[in-house]
């Protein structure tokens, strides 16, 4: 059975690589590539950390889990869950220093297959209106990442609700992942702002794949998202924009030198910018996505 789910994987997988770098006809590299401070990438490192630690926590409410938990030693846990595998860890919680509700969500593990199978899913559903109530009927999502976001919409909404109303001057709720959890982690993020009107929602993902079709990425252009990509790292160009998938802006791109560009627009095709830098699967590195992001390492190794 294992064999059988392996080598479906890696069917899915290989027609991934085969159309990730096809593009709209008469796409052009476009301008726009700014350097980023050192000051700005280094206040992306708690954000880093929470996605680092949602691989550790083993979807328990507590926050003990060595170094990744230790960065952010004010965190103050109220719930969490998922089994590491269908569903990935998750935590919710308030960040004194960041004065925020944290809500975090492990990524895809490759010692946790099933992981692997959510990710296998590249069909598009529509965006299901229980959970995105009132938008467009031409939004279009990676079936398998709604349906993985759906596993744990309710208790992440009902955690994030009591820390609100356990802290009422908290307005801001900040969604954070890494991989798989990075998707989770925007669709979490249009899903808190319909469910919780009045609020900052901000999301700050590392690597993570495309998620929406063009008219669903589209809505997601100026929604407050930061997707901080590194250097050679595959994942960000899948699934592939052939396929009819597409990133919304907000990227920030880690060079072979360790300097942080701020890419701008969606999918932009500069050298500087993932889909320019890793035209396939194939030319990547699968390290990369890994790390490091300015010193850390996120993954369930590095817990």
């Amino acid at each position: 059975m294992f064999s059988k789910l392996l080598h479906s994987f890696a069917l899915s997988t290989a027609l991934l690589g085969a159309l990730t770098s096809a593009a709209p006809v008469n796409e052009e590299k476009r301008a726009g590539v700014t350097p980023v401070s050192a000051s700005t990438i280094a206040s992306y490192t708690p954000y880093t950390q929470f996605a680092r630690a949602a691989y550790c926590t083993a979807g328990k409410a507590t926050w003990s889990c060595g170094a990744a938990c230790s960065a952010n030693s004010d965190y103050i846990p109220y719930a969490g869950g998922g089994d590491g595998a269908a569903t990935p860890f998750w935590f919710v919680g308030y960040s004194p220093k960041l004065a925020s509700v944290i809500v975090g969500h492990q990524g895809t593990d490759p010692t946790e297959f099933l992981s692997l199978l959510n990710d296998a899913d590249v069909f598009q559903d529509q965006l299901d209106q229980t959970y995105f109530t009132g938008l467009s009927s031409s939004y279009y999502v990676h079936g398998g990442f709604q349906d993985t976001f759906k596993r744990t919409a309710s208790p992440v909404l009902t955690a994030v609700k009591k820390v609100l109303a356990e802290r009422p001057t908290v307005k801001t709720i900040t969604t954070v992942g890494h991989s798989l959890g990075g998707a989770i982690a925007i669709l979490d993020s249009v899903f808190l702002r319909i469910k919780i009107p009045g609020v900052t929602v901000k999301t700050v993902v590392f690597g993570a794949p495309r998620l929406a079709n063009p008219a669903f990425a589209s809505y997601l252009v100026g929604k407050s998202i930061t997707r901080i990509n590194n250097d050679s790292d595959p994942i960000p160009i899948v699934p592939g924009r052939g396929l009819g998938f597409a990133h919304p802006d907000g990227e920030i791109h880690i060079n072979d030198d360790l300097s942080w560009n701020a890419c701008s627009g969606q999918d932009n095709t500069d050298e500087s910018c993932s889909t320019g830098h890793v035209d396939n699967i194939f030319i990547g590195n699968i390290i990369d996505h890994l790390g490091s992001y300015n010193g850390v390492w996120i993954g369930s190794i590095y817990c």
